[in-house]
């Protein structure tokens, strides 16, 4: 068997055998096969598809390429979520921390900022002293502990993923459905976890635009899940607004903070709330959505919610003074306002330049190894159906370098659409798929 023969077996449109799936992953993972001889199988990928079962032998290499957890002594069921990415998606922040204080224990493991899109690992790692980096014999103990950690990827878990997906980035095929179904699956059967929530985004601000393609992505994890033989829940959600208010890293955790304690806007709160019952549900906390729903807004209004971030961010070493006292967070040394130019209604935001402004600010990277300024961000003031007045703010820019924030202001100015008809907020959760 060799790469080059799977590489035209897929150049020329045909289906992939288990086994030359497996050799060709066990390869990479190994070093044996190129990076350039990769590239070219995931530009094959990418350009003709892969079937159901294919796309289960793919996630199936690239679990069987490390370590499996088992979790199954710990006795309680193990329930985590994953996003596809968006811009002011804190969802983790908050969620974990709900319902590990229903009694679920939450597995997570995340990652970084890449693209237009935050990460959740950058956020934590805002909290002075909090580690990210836990072995997987320090995850499992503070899972034991407090019932939830939120991790970065290990070199254990699913290493030829993580190879994988730092080609993808530089060969321009990160939004191929498989790929991705796999790379996410992979991750998060290998972390332990017995059931899944998935928010699946679609939008101007999402990876993948069109609603039927998040929900052809959404149901071919489905696939691989009942595949696996783990419990699976899809949210298609949107993402043609930033999500919340806060754009950038500690202003993220700062707004998730307060949404803990019950003081959070709206819509981010509500997607707080519906994934939250998801997990409630499969982790056997809730009967039903309805119930998930009063006990999520149970554990805010009890504050045992918060309390429990308070456990997570002392046992991975932060310091959890950090939930009190927000001048103890990376803070930008300036902002400025983006007014609006005319008075009206916005009608539209081109939510992937808003990700984008942030992270010229510095709050998020263009490669993986660039350092991220924590302090800096967004507030967006405006959103899908509000009416503004000319000169009224948008957005608030916190920065720390001027030059920065004058391009990322012109970025914002033109992903603002503002005429005189009203326009209705889009729905923020599109479909439940169980």
């Amino acid at each position: 068997m060799r790469a080059v023969d799977i590489i035209a077996k897929k150049r020329d449109g045909h289906e992939l055998t288990r086994d030359e799936i497996g050799f060709i992953i066990r390869g990479y993972n190994s070093g044996e096969v190129a990076d350039y001889q990769m590239a070219a199988l995931l530009m094959a990928i990418y350009l003709r598809g892969m079937t159901i079962e294919e796309t289960l032998a793919l996630t199936e290499a690239m679990l069987h390429s490390g370590e499996i957890l088992d979790l199954s002594d710990l006795a309680r069921p193990r329930v985590d979520k994953h996003s596809t990415g968006g811009v002011g998606d804190k969802t983790s922040l908050v969620i974990a921390p709900v319902v590990a204080a229903a009694g679920v224990l939450v597995p997570m493991i995340s990652g970084r900022a890449l693209a237009h899109s935050g990460g959740t690992l950058d956020k934590l790692e805002s909290i002075p002293g909090f580690r990210t980096d836990l072995s997987l014999a320090e995850f499992r103990a503070t899972l034991e502990e407090v019932g939830a950690a939120l991790i970065g990827q290990t070199a254990e878990i699913a290493p030829a993923d993580k190879k994988l997906y730092a080609l993808r980035d530089v060969t321009a095929t990160v939004a191929c459905r498989p790929l991705m179904a796999a790379s996410i699956m992979s991750k998060k059967i290998a972390e332990g976890a017995s059931g899944l929530v998935l928010d699946v985004k679609t939008g101007s601000g999402a990876f993948l635009k069109k609603e039927e393609d998040a929900c052809e992505l959404a149901q071919i994890m489905m696939s691989i899940a009942r595949g696996m033989n783990r419990e699976c829940i899809v949210l298609i959600t949107d993402m043609n607004q930033p999500l919340g208010r806060a754009v950038g890293n500690s202003i993220e955790l700062i707004e998730a903070f307060e949404t803990l304690k019950g003081r959070g806007p709206d819509d981010f709160n509500t997607l707080c709330r519906e994934l939250s019952a998801e997990m409630l549900i499969l982790g056997g906390a809730a009967a039903d959505a309805k119930k998930g729903r009063e006990l999520y807004d149970e554990l805010i209004k009890s504050g045992a919610g918060v309390e429990k971030m308070r456990a997570i961010i002392r046992a991975q070493g932060g310091d959890s003074r950090v939930i009190d006292d927000y001048g103890l967070l990376p803070r930008a040394a300036q902002h400025q306002e983006v007014v609006a130019s005319q008075t009206g209604y916005v009608q539209a935001i081109d939510t992937e330049a808003i990700g984008r402004a942030s992270m010229l600010l510095g709050a998020g990277r263009a490669r993986l190894e660039t350092a991220i300024d924590l302090g800096v961000g967004l507030t967006v003031h405006a959103k899908i159906g509000d009416k503004v007045e000319r000169d009224s703010p948008l957005v608030t820019i916190h920065f720390n370098d001027s030059a920065r924030a004058e391009e990322a202001a012109a970025d914002i100015r033109a992903a603002y659409s503002i005429g005189l008809e009203h326009t209705a907020p889009p729905q923020l959760i599109k479909a439940v798929i169980r």
